[in-house]
């Protein structure tokens, strides 16, 4: 009798190798839709951010008259940069944010595309690339 009840106790290394195999299974299944999907976020987080930013530079040019230049950049939108006697910041509630990437904006004003240009390089931190190593910019 105390054999049975041993038996019935719990489970056999057989049956948790099986689980184990199962949750396994599962995980490789999901665990890349999940980690592509975070990726993908992460490029909507960042066009969010640089609108945000967008927004800031404009309330900035509407007290100053201008946009802040490159050596001021997105600096300007929390400090005055001296000198400026209209600024009427901060602009930013927190710290100018880094890119879902972990890398500060690129910022540069005149710009290429416009009196400025503000970029994130994507996964990859460098200029280039594409899918989720696209560049990713805003120009006013």
């Amino acid at each position: 009798m105390s054999c049975r009840r041993r038996r019935q106790a719990g489970f056999t290394l057989i049956e948790l190798l099986v689980v184990m195999a199962i949750l396994g299974m599962l995980v490789a299944l999901v665990a890349p839709a999940l980690l592509g999907r975070e990726e993908k976020e992460k490029s909507r987080i960042a066009r969010v951010q640089m609108s945000e930013l967008g927004t800031a530079l404009d309330m900035f040019k509407l007290d100053v008259g201008r946009y802040p230049n490159s050596q001021e950049g997105l600096q300007a939108l929390r400090q005055s940069p001296g000198g400026l006697t209209r600024w009427d910041g901060p602009y930013l509630k927190k710290d100018v944010p880094v890119d879902p990437w972990h890398n500060p904006y690129i910022y540069r004003s005149p710009g290429e595309q416009g009196p400025y240009d503000l970029i994130s390089y994507g996964a990859d931190g460098t200029s280039g690339g594409s899918e989720l190593n696209a560049d990713l910019s805003a120009a006013e």
